[in-house]
């Protein structure tokens, strides 16, 4: 069917829908194509469900069809659940020696939510993080007076043994 407006040998633009930025990052040893809103089970990552994380190591970022520059692109996401994947049987066997072994594996991994990609990401920082960076400065702090106060003394040297005595007498009659 031809619109009544289109001029001949020209192309229909079709309304465009706007597609959310996304990112290949790397972690555990692979690459993941991701988007905001995204679901995704990677090697077993440090943390517990709840927890937001951030992805540094960012490969390619794009917005809709253009390729961004990666410097300062931070994918940030939840924890959604530790959870364990289905499990690998080892089977061994060399016939006529009765010989049979039968070894089982289950690998861990961390399945996360993907709730921003791009430098807004930068502020949606750990919690556990913030937490941390405002309580070292006061630990420093206590710490300092207490050192300048009570400078520590060497402690003193231990009598020689009597074995060890008994052999620096002999070595010094030979």
């Amino acid at each position: 069917m031809i619109a009544a407006n289109c001029v001949p040998g020209t192309r229909l633009k079709l309304t465009e829908t706007r597609q959310p930025m996304f990112a290949i990052v790397r972690t555990g040893g692979k690459q993941y194509r991701v988007a905001a809103g995204d679901k995704i089970a990677v090697e077993k990552l440090a943390g517990e469900a709840g927890d937001v994380i951030a992805l540094n190591d960012v490969l390619l970022a794009g917005d809709g069809g253009e390729v961004k520059d990666v410097a300062g692109v931070v994918v940030s996401a939840e924890i959604i659940a530790q959870a364990k994947a289905e499990k690998v049987v080892i089977f061994k066997k060399k016939r006529r020696h009765n010989y049979r072994r039968k070894l089982g594996h289950r690998q861990q991994h961390t399945i996360l939510r993907i709730v921003a990609v791009g430098e807004e990401a930068k502020k949606a920082a750990p919690k556990k993080a913030a937490a941390a960076k405002t309580e070292a400065p006061v630990e420093a702090a206590a710490e300092t007076p207490a050192a300048e106060a009570a400078p520590k003394k060497a402690p003193a040297k231990k009598a020689a043994t009597k074995k060890a005595a008994d052999t620096d007498s002999s070595a010094d009659n030979a």
